[in-house]
């Protein structure tokens, strides 16, 4: 995939990631930007797998993705904790990921794949080189 393609996938997970944090905590991060970029390339690469992973599983692997991209994004920048802090949530991990919100990534992650496979589509039938 040509590296503009994979610009406007990483933009738009960026804004989106964004977005979806300003409608559920009001606030967000420019650590969260770049994480949401990185979650709908990662999550996007899934529909590439040979052979084709079932929807459920890609679901679940795409949860997965946002889980340890999310854990990566907290130990790298939220090592004070001004980003979020689960340190009181059930089964969390140094602070970082709980399990409510692995719940939380599964829908978040079917709306990954289906924005992915729209993104992807809108380029390849307005950007022909």
């Amino acid at each position: 995939m040509p590296i503009w393609k994979r610009s406007a996938i990483f933009l738009t997970g960026g804004s989106a990631y964004v977005g979806l944090e300003l409608l559920w905590r009001g606030y967000s991060h420019g650590s969260m930007f770049a994480a949401g970029g990185l979650c709908l390339l990662l999550i996007g690469h899934l529909g590439e797998v040979k052979p084709r992973l079932p929807l459920p599983l890609r679901i679940l692997a795409g949860a997965a993705i946002i889980t340890m991209v999310e854990l990566g994004t907290g130990l790298l920048v939220n090592r004070d904790y001004r980003v979020w802090d689960y340190r009181g949530c059930w089964g969390n991990v140094w602070g970082q990921i709980c399990p409510a919100y692995v719940l939380l990534w599964l829908p978040v992650s079917g709306a990954a794949l289906a924005l992915h496979k729209g993104v992807t589509r809108v380029m390849e039938s307005t950007c022909k080189p």
